[in-house]
């Protein structure tokens, strides 16, 4: 059973939408935070959005506004990071991770590109 399996990436015109989800194995209980990074080809990885049990929702300043990130709780707990407004300065590969009992799991990545 794979710890995270990611989904919803792919080739979007600048402007338009695309919504990435994440389910990971556990619980409501287990999992604590998930979050969603990206890494743009040169360029370190970074944070986009995070919800974590406790300290709330955290965003980018540069998607702020245009990103937002839900959680669905219960078995196998899922995020979505609804994207709008994309800008072809937000193509990255989108990697999701989840903290679970202490343990850090990260998802194999999704492409997400934005042509102008």
């Amino acid at each position: 059973q794979e710890p995270i399996v990611e989904s919803g990436g792919g080739l979007v015109q600048a402007g338009g939408s695309l919504t990435l989800s994440c389910a990971a194995s556990g619980t409501t209980f287990s999992v604590t935070a998930m979050a969603w990074y990206r890494q743009a080809p040169g360029k370190q990885r970074e944070l986009v959005a995070s919800v974590r049990r406790g300290a709330g929702i955290n965003y980018a300043d540069s998607v702020k506004g245009r990103f937002t990130i839900s959680r669905r709780d219960g078995i196998k707990p899922t995020v979505y990071l609804q994207m709008n407004s994309l800008k072809p300065e937000d193509t990255a590969v989108y990697y999701c991770n989840a903290d679970r009992l202490g343990v850090t799991y990260w998802g194999q990545g999704t492409q997400v590109t934005v042509s102008s």
